[in-house]
């Protein structure tokens, strides 16, 4: 893997990306309508040839879920993870079934440049902190929603706590970013949730990455308004599989909106990719 570590922008920097979405199950690139396991497409046979198209299509950095390993709590998937990160020049964040720190310390060897955790968020916050110190800045938080609670194990469990209130329990901990995602509207294409999005973002001092109901450009239009409350990114799946997005489109109309703002560096002074 070629290419310096990659730093997530700070809130402070105006500055949004879109990231292509690889989910895999069963060894395959995926989509999930709602989070449900028995409703999927399959859009590729060989992960690593997607991942390649949306690099080539100007993507800076990639999104993987590991679906199995988010459902069974361990890494299932982790040959076709391997080909990807050696596939492509990019930076590539992963989740699912992330629930130790050996298995932190082996995507991060491996290659990986961010780890996400969901599941252990909820279940051991202090296993989060601890890889937080250890790792800072490499570990991200994956906070899915429905009807406003945090949902974990791969999204078929509810809890009675609100995202605002997990993720503000890990600031100043070395945490990178965290990752919002509304369970029912991923995969359907009825726009990002932007008003809890942004509530979220407002309400934390960690950068937030949008995920969950993109559907076109109008869509990413939407997202650049709230960019200024602190959301960096946003993640984007059935929109640029199913073609009602056009990834290349997208990223030029973030990069138009980057250009009104100065160039920053990270905290040790080295310049975001």
């Amino acid at each position: 893997m070629s290419g310096a570590f990659f730093h997530l922008i700070r809130k402070k920097d105006c500055k949004l990306i879109v990231i292509p979405a690889i989910d895999l199950k069963n060894g395959h690139c995926v989509r999930l309508e709602q989070g449900e396991m028995l409703k999927e497409t399959v859009y590729s046979d060989i992960p690593e040839e997607m991942a390649l198209k949306w690099y080539k299509s100007g993507a800076e950095r990639l999104h993987l879920v590991d679906l199995d390993g988010a459902v069974k709590g361990r890494p299932i998937n982790r040959d076709v993870i391997e080909r990807i990160v050696r596939a492509v020049p990019i930076p590539v964040q992963l989740g699912g079934g992330i629930r130790d720190i050996k298995t932190v310390h082996a995507y991060l060897d491996l290659g990986i440049h961010q780890v996400i955790l969901g599941t252990v968020v909820y279940k051991d916050p202090e296993f989060v902190i601890q890889a937080g110190k250890e790792f800072p800045d490499r570990i991200i938080l994956g906070i899915d929603a429905k009807r406003g609670k945090v949902a974990i194990e791969g999204w078929t469990e509810e809890t009675d706590i609100s995202p605002v209130k997990m993720a503000a329990e890990f600031e100043n901990t070395g945490i990178a970013a965290v990752i919002y995602t509304d369970i029912q509207r991923d995969g359907m294409g009825t726009g990002p949730n932007i008003k809890a999005t942004k509530e979220l973002a407002k309400a934390i001092d960690i950068p937030v990455i949008a995920s969950g109901g993109i559907s076109g450009i109008e869509d990413i239009e939407e997202l650049l308004t709230i960019a200024d409350s602190g959301v960096i990114g946003m993640i984007t799946g059935k929109a640029i599989y199913e073609k009602t997005l056009d990834l290349s489109e997208a990223i030029k109309l973030t990069k138009k909106v980057e250009k009104n703002f100065p160039r920053q560096s990270s905290q040790n002074g080295i310049p975001y990719a």
